[in-house]
């Protein structure tokens, strides 16, 4: 049965990872996601749903346990902070090109470098453009709240094995650490062989005697395989993009001018957005839930209505390109960001607004 609870945002995916039978977790301890790991080695799944919760000797050892794991058709996933999932990159590239279901977490911190442990959303170009080397692509699920970190990870599986692909939650330390009211999903049993042959019939679970040996790899010594892996992975993002698009808005009917921004500070610009509408400014904000696939075809659809659009990032300017991408010259976009750890205040960024979109 459901069940509600005031708690934060690490541990609601870890609580959440639990209800949505997920087999293992595999992670290495780095601030400010450690509480995902803790929180699971405190609830000990292992008693009760049988669930593997296990800290690797390394973020790279963490990975290729979750490819492992996922190569069986098992519901895998790791946790990571910034530096942490830099070192996960080569190992999400493999199973990308494995087509292999599983869930990656990144809590985000400022960088670049160790940087330091407060909030940051600086990983966007890394999670959404791939991140390591070759042509792949991520689902990635931007929450905004910790009851979105407890629905996303539920979502994300079901995405993954949807498309036998990678999926990213993209949180960062603020979403990481608050607490909030959250309804836990109901607790739904672990899937049985026969399910995970049905629903990944390429698990290696061993070799019936009516079919070849499941063979996975990221490995094509032929270079002829290896283009047509990519032209698979290619129309499989194709087809993420035309059904998997997901987005908010927020005041967005009348709106003359435009905020966009996803996860926290999505929730700051639209406290920016309701004191712009106290001095008569009709200002909307619109939150891409999905970073990839990204909601190009709204945004464009707003840039022929609104007199400019200004991006609010915690960053030097990323999720920015996208939007001026989405847009093609039909509006101004300019960009609002704060880096290192430094999170805008409402007030910030409602003064960059009036400077540099009410110009």
């Amino acid at each position: 049965m459901e069940e509600t609870k005031l708690m934060k945002g690490n541990e609601a995916i870890a609580e959440a990872a639990i209800r949505c039978g997920c087999d293992g977790y595999f992670g290495y301890p780095i601030t400010p996601q450690s509480e995902i790991m803790e929180t699971l080695m405190a609830l000990e799944p292992w008693k009760t749903t049988g669930m593997v919760v296990l800290q690797a000797e390394s973020e790279v050892a963490a990975i290729n346990m979750v490819y492992g794991a996922s190569a069986c058709g098992k519901k895998a996933m790791t946790s990571s902070s910034s530096p942490g999932v830099s070192l996960k990159t080569e190992g999400i590239s493999y199973i990308a090109s494995a087509e292999l279901p599983s869930v990656i977490v990144n809590v985000m911190r400022g960088g670049p470098g160790l940087g330091t442990i407060q909030p940051s959303q600086a990983d966007y170009f890394q999670a959404v453009k791939g991140g390591g080397h070759g042509d792949y692509k991520l689902i990635v699920l931007a929450p905004s709240s910790v009851q979105e970190m407890a629905d996303f990870t539920c979502l994300a599986f079901e995405l993954a094995f949807k498309y036998s692909t990678p999926a990213m939650i993209l949180s960062d330390g603020i979403i990481g650490q608050m607490m909030e009211k959250v309804i836990l999903p109901p607790q739904q049993p672990r899937m049985t062989e026969e399910e995970i042959r049905q629903k990944f019939p390429r698990a290696t679970l061993g070799k019936p005697a009516d079919r070849k040996p499941n063979i996975i790899t990221s490995l094509a010594i032929e270079s002829e395989v290896m283009e047509k892996t990519n032209f698979r992975l290619q129309a499989k993002y194709r087809e993420i993009e035309k059904y998997e698009v997901r987005y908010e808005t927020y005041l967005c009917e009348d709106a003359e001018y435009l905020m966009v921004a996803f996860g926290s500070v999505a929730r700051i610009c639209k406290t920016a957005v309701e004191e712009a509408r106290k001095e008569g400014i009709k200002v909307g904000v619109i939150r891409p839930i999905t970073l990839f696939p990204f909601p190009t075809k709204i945004l464009a659809e707003y840039a022929d209505r609104v007199k400019g659009i200004l991006t609010v990032e915690m960053n030097a300017g990323q999720m920015v390109e996208d939007v001026r991408l989405a847009v093609n010259g039909k509006t101004p976009v300019e960009f609002y960001g704060k880096m290192g750890g430094i999170v805008p205040a409402p007030d910030e960024i409602f003064e960059a607004f009036k400077k540099q979109t009410l110009k």
